[in-house]
């Protein structure tokens, strides 16, 4: 959606400036998938996937209307609407091409996505990457893609996955492996004979989560594996080009190929993985199964008291449409949309919730549902565990997401899906939900429970990242771990058990159900893949992705080539980027004597800058939503409402668990305005310091911007007038998207940081050298007053990286430079 509002505010600057609006069209060919706004309202329900994609449009349908006017206004813009899959599921399943062709020539497949996880599609030998939203809308518009020549890693692999581990456990233990090694900014390409024993889903699994280690990509060559791969998911008429090409060009791999030279080279060898979880607040922090209860304490021991009383629970009843189920399910009527706030509430019988406690167990990311082993098995086990007498606990918030519809086809073909919804697993939608931190509210009484006691509670999901505050805003602690590790600690309620020595729970005889009673073998599961799994449903389900459900179709249409912006919308505002826009950019000057709005220490995400979660009701953004009269239950997801710069520059740094070293003490979106020295929202003390005329600074150390593509956490900033952002370290797609936005990202020289140059974020700052021009990676040197008088001074480097990105900077950002182009043209 930003990107669509990007386009559709260049087409109204274009006209008011008297320019030929349609010249602002992309150039190659697009998808937008929607797969990022449904939440989990209802669960534990049959209804609940009709009920949350009827809630979906309820909250959207205004944004999805402004797609529709996109697709017929703009020459090669295809939209895949809601309820049809994540989009690098969808990408690897069936758009993926991986030879192309155009005017009677082949050649490789590429493409760039808006978000960090496009790499996914590496897996089946399609380069690919994630970009900002900003370089995207540039790329759609013909711009071309600049890097550095990237150092290029290559992991060797060898041996073959264990019994009783996933490719789950292999990715984490991939994360921890290269992001402790460095590969920010790098490529990664598979070799060697383990790659073999992997099949396709595993490979697309290992490059899904790219971004959390670093790289740019992560590359498998095609091989007879990719060759499997297209059959299987119904290309067979794509098989041979790809073949015959990849052979002719020597692009195909085989094991008897020499090994490829590489600028790196680092060993994976698959028999030393073991069952594994990420976290509590990282995706790189792998532990072993034996080891996740110590590092829970680990991370939380100042919470942590030696007999936490439990906290007895009664009746759970819904939180703005959280909906427990009941075993008898009233009839609800499918034809018009269930409203969640008269849905049947559920007993919860002396249920305890503690420090520990799992209150969300969640499969859901194209990292796992696009991989079939993974899914069977937690059908499986969940099979087991229902003839074994088990039961998910009650104050568990369980859902099924899957990235395709294909998953619930072959999981009905199975007959494990019963299973699965008989511990809670039911379907709740096709997208991104509780990954993306659309986990939809916890019922009344689990959620009075957790902010009474202070308890930090846990989620436990079969997604890529697990950040603080990301999933939801209640939970502390967030572990990744497979599908059916997601039912194992559905089953336990609590992340004190250790599932490799102690029982998930005690079975209808009476004896005690341990995780390898209901471990299925890789026989079973293979077996049950190759009789459930068939080309014919991705036939099936991909023939009709682009045609939508009732609900898209009764959407309003509008047409013609500008879009009518409705100032009323609380959803889609026409964003203040290209407002004056001069036909000559004004030349950049020193920053001078600017103010630390945010300082911030290590593994910043674009989470903690711009949050895609719920809105709190005591935010700015909440604040404004009810003064434009949108009651609490319909505020929807900061996700949802980046259509509206309004809600989104309310929303920069509004992160819950964001600590704020300005606001000692505090978490969420406080600084202290200065020299006041009042504690306020981040928000109004950057619109206090707009009007003095005072300039701002970001101050952060390692890894600032890590986590997804997200362009607002460029535009957030930028629109709060921050100048520049002063960081030890930055991650790829975020230092682009600064500069995107004409934000000046500054690098400490190496062994410098805040801290070593005793910087409280209370000073004054002053950026010489920028008059005149800049060019990539020069030297500046930045001034500093301290709260006494003194100054000091210290070199920092520009991180516009390319010539190209020089031209960005100066006019401000690259949209506008693009349009003063086409203006000028």
């Amino acid at each position: 959606v930003p990107a669509v509002v990007d386009l559709a505010a260049m087409r109204s600057a274009m006209a008011r400036a008297g320019g030929d609006p349609e010249r602002v069209n992309p150039l190659v060919d697009v998808d937008l998938i929607i797969d990022h706004s449904v939440q989990v309202d209802l669960f534990r329900s049959p209804q609940a996937y009709q009920a949350n994609i009827d809630w979906e449009y309820r909250r959207n349908g205004e944004r999805y209307a402004l797609l529709r006017w996109a697709q017929q206004a703009f020459d090669g813009v295809r939209v895949v609407p809601p309820g049809a899959g994540i989009c690098h599921q969808v990408n690897l399943e069936h758009l993926g091409k991986v030879v192309t062709t155009k005017d009677g020539e082949a050649f490789p497949d590429t493409l760039v996505g808006t978000d960090s996880h496009t790499t996914m599609i590496n897996g089946l030998g399609v380069l690919g990457w994630g970009v900002g939203g900003i370089e995207a809308e540039a790329a759609m518009l013909g711009q071309p893609m600049f890097l550095p020549q990237p150092i290029v890693v290559g992991v060797r692999v060898s041996g073959a996955l264990p019994a009783g581990t996933t490719a789950t456990d292999l990715v984490l233990t991939l994360t921890q492996m290269l992001r402790a090694h460095g590969v920010v900014g790098k490529f990664v390409e598979f070799f060697g004979p383990g790659c073999s024993t992997l099949e396709l889903a595993d490979r697309a699994t290992l490059s899904n989560m790219c971004p959390e280690y670093g790289a740019t990509s992560a590359f498998w060559p095609v091989d007879d594996e990719t060759l499997r791969y297209l059959r299987f998911t119904g290309r067979e008429d794509r098989v041979d080009l790809v073949e015959r090409y990849a052979k002719e060009q020597g692009l195909f791999r085989t094991d008897a190929d020499p090994e490829p030279v590489f600028s790196e080279v680092l060993d994976l060898d698959l028999s030393s993985v073991e069952p594994s979880m990420a976290g509590p607040k990282r995706p790189q922090d792998r532990v072993p199964l034996t080891g996740v209860w110590e590092s829970f304490i680990e991370a939380f021991r100042d919470r942590m008291e030696p007999d936490p009383d439990p906290t007895e629970v009664g009746r759970l009843i819904d939180e703005g449409g959280a909906h427990g189920g009941t075993k008898e399910e009233p009839e609800i009527d499918t034809s018009r949309p269930v409203d969640p706030e008269n849905a049947q509430p559920v007993k919860l019988n002396n249920a305890e919730i503690r420090h520990g406690s799992v209150v969300i167990a969640a499969i859901t990311s194209c990292t796992n549902t696009s991989n079939p082993t993974v899914m069977i098995a937690a059908g499986l086990l969940a099979k087991r565990a229902v003839e074994a007498g088990l039961e998910s606990k009650p104050w568990v918030k369980t859902s099924l997401a899957p990235g395709s519809r294909v998953v619930t086809d072959y999981l009905d073909a199975a007959g494990l899906q019963p299973y699965l919804d008989k511990l809670g697993f039911s379907l709740v939608g096709f997208g991104c939900t509780t990954c993306i931190g659309n986990s939809g509210p916890l019922p009344d009484e689990v959620a009075n429970a957790v902010q009474e006691k202070d308890l930090a509670v846990v989620a436990v999901l079969s997604g890529n990242r697990n950040f603080e505050g990301r999933i939801h805003p209640l939970v502390r602690a967030s572990y990744l771990a497979s599908p059916p590790l997601c039912v194992a600690y559905a089953l336990t309620g609590h992340i004190e058990t250790d599932l490799t020595r102690e029982p998930l729970g005690v079975g209808h005889d009476g004896s005690p159900v341990y995780l390898r009673d209901l471990w299925p073998s890789a026989e079973e599961v293979q077996a049950a893949v190759a009789e459930a799994v068939s080309p014919e449903q991705f036939k099936r389900e991909y023939g009709r992705i682009f045609a939508g459900d009732d609900h898209w179709n009764a959407l309003p249409s509008p047409t013609g080539p500008m879009f009518a912006w409705d100032p009323a919308s609380t959803y889609v505002r026409e964003p203040p980027f290209f407002e004056g826009l001069a036909p000559e950019p004004t030349e950049p000057g020193d920053i001078a004597d600017a103010r630390v709005l945010v300082k911030v220490g290590d593994s910043i995400t674009t989470d903690h800058i711009s949050p895609a979660g719920a809105i709190k009701p005591d935010s700015p953004a909440g604040k404004y939503l009810v003064e434009h009269g949108v009651e609490q239950r319909d505020f929807n997801s900061y996700g949802s409402r980046r259509g509206n710069h309004e809600v989104m520059m309310r929303g920069t740094f509004a992160n819950v668990r964001l600590r704020n070293e300005l606001a000692p003490g505090t978490e969420g979106p406080w600084t202290t305005h200065l020299p006041s020295g009042e504690v306020m929202a981040v928000f109004d003390a950057a619109l206090r310091y707009r009007d003095e005329s005072v300039p701002l600074l970001v101050i952060a150390g390692k890894e600032y911007g890590s986590g997804s593509s997200r362009d607002w956490a460029a535009k957030g900033p930028a629109l709060l007038g921050i100048r520049a952002v002063l960081a030890e370290s930055f991650e790829r797609i975020h230092r682009s998207n600064l500069v995107g936005m004409g934000v000046l990202p500054l690098q400490f020289a190496e062994g410098q940081s805040a801290a070593s140059l005793g910087l409280t974020g209370r000073e004054t700052f002053t950026i010489g050298g920028l008059v005149g021009g800049i060019g990539p990676r020069q030297e500046v040197r930045v001034r500093v007053r301290r709260e006494d008088g003194s100054e000091v001074s210290f070199p920092a480097t520009v991180r516009i990286d390319m010539p190209a990105e020089v031209d960005y900077y100066r006019h401000g950002g690259i949209l506008q430079m693009v349009l003063r182009h086409m203006l000028a043209g």
